[in-house]
């Protein structure tokens, strides 16, 4: 009998002849600066824990003592019976952090973004997006079933017109753009979006999971770090990412977010954080108002990365955070590129098509508090040595 899903084998035997399959590595340590995989101790340019807060103390005993305490699972979603104490005092917690009614926590910062606004938009609503935004806002803008209008990366000028158009039209318009976009590094022109979103009478939406713990006053996100407070409606942020632990929140009115509640399909179908997950953000948290200087770390740590890099002859693009990508062009390439720096101790993930455009492809690395000036000067020579063994600087 044939199998019907031979054609899967078929494709991937295709991206390992085109030189674009990848093999999971496998982490053997705790996500440090400095990290065991597969074997092999490398200098890891390849997490998001951009404060270092996977291992941290206050974070670890938290964990620890929640399980200790309430057990290792809630038991259940969170409108049967999931929803515990900790899962209400980490959502107070957020609100307060980023000065705003309420918040509601989910399971990941995908799932945040995709059932907020599958939630919140129906098939007469608009939705007006740019062209980068994360695959999880794509999905949500799908899953909504609203008419979809993608505007270029950071046009201001194009949203507004798109918004235009729209004026008179039936239907509710949301503006959407992430705070700071994952595979370039760049941040989005909020101040300007917000403005549009006003004239026009849209809904402002901004995905900081990559500026949460990163940008603004301890980390506050893109929201605090252009001063647009009260203006953008709906503010998504990663628990996953700089908090280091895990899952996804959205932060609004108290009548967002108790409609989000009844109506956000991820949070009414998914069984709700363990204790640990829970606790251990909360402890994170407070470390961001209480170590400020993890973030100061990071931003010198990432001037003079960038700065090395480029001086050294690689393309960086147009990154303004710690995300920093090397771009190299062919997927393929990017991929050797990644083999070959590992092998030399460097752990840096190649990205192609489709996650980057055809012709962009890249390694991505980010730099992280954790990690030390020694750390950061071997990988650099490691990505000179390997440079100008592959002709790229």
């Amino acid at each position: 009998m044939s199998n019907p899903l031979c054609y899967l084998h078929d494709q991937i035997e295709e991206w390992k002849r085109e030189g674009t399959y990848q093999r999971l590595r496998v982490l053997e340590s705790a996500s440090a600066a400095e990290s065991r995989f597969d074997g092999k101790e490398v200098i890891n340019l390849a997490s998001n824990n951009y404060l270092g807060l996977t291992t941290h103390p206050k974070l670890r005993e938290a964990a620890l003592e929640a399980t200790r305490k309430y057990g290792v699972g809630s038991g259940a979603v969170r409108t049967i019976s999931g929803t515990m104490s900790l899962h209400m005092q980490l959502e107070e917690r957020i609100a307060a952090f980023k000065q705003v009614e309420a918040c509601v926590v989910f399971q990941s910062g995908f799932a945040a973004n995709a059932g907020t606004v599958a939630a919140v938009l129906g098939p007469d609503d608009h939705i007006i997006s740019d062209e980068l935004n994360h695959a999880s806002i794509i999905d949500g803008c799908r899953l909504s079933k609203a008419k979809i209008h993608v505007f270029p990366h950071k046009d201001v000028a194009a949203a507004e017109k798109i918004l235009a158009k729209l004026e008179g039209v039936p239907g509710r318009k949301l503006l959407i753009s992430d705070g700071v976009f994952s595979m370039d590094g760049d941040i989005g022109p909020l101040p300007g979006l917000v403005e549009a979103a006003e004239r026009h009478g849209a809904i402002m939406m901004v995905d900081d999971a990559h500026a949460s713990g990163v940008l603004g006053r301890n980390g506050r996100g893109t929201v605090d770090h252009f001063d647009v407070h009260g203006r953008v409606h709906v503010q998504v942020g990663t628990l996953s990412k700089a908090i280091g632990v895990l899952g996804g929140y959205v932060c609004g009115s108290r009548d967002l977010i108790e409609f989000l509640y009844h109506r956000a399909r991820p949070f009414l179908f998914s069984t709700s954080h363990p204790p640990a997950v829970a606790a251990a953000c909360v402890a994170a948290f407070d470390v961001l108002e209480q170590e400020p200087e993890r973030i100061e770390t990071l931003w010198r740590n990432t001037r003079y990365f960038k700065q090395e890099l480029t001086a050294a002859g690689f393309d960086t693009g147009i990154s303004e955070t710690p995300i920093t990508p090397v771009i190299v062009g062919e997927a393929a390439r990017a991929h050797q590129l990644s083999r070959e720096l590992f092998q030399e101790g460097v752990l840096a993930t190649g990205i192609g098509f489709p996650t980057v455009p055809k012709g962009k492809a890249r390694v991505r690395t980010i730099v992280t508090a954790a990690h030390t000036r020694e750390e950061l000067d071997r990988a650099l020579g490691v990505f000179r040595k390997v440079g100008k063994k592959m002709g790229l600087v």
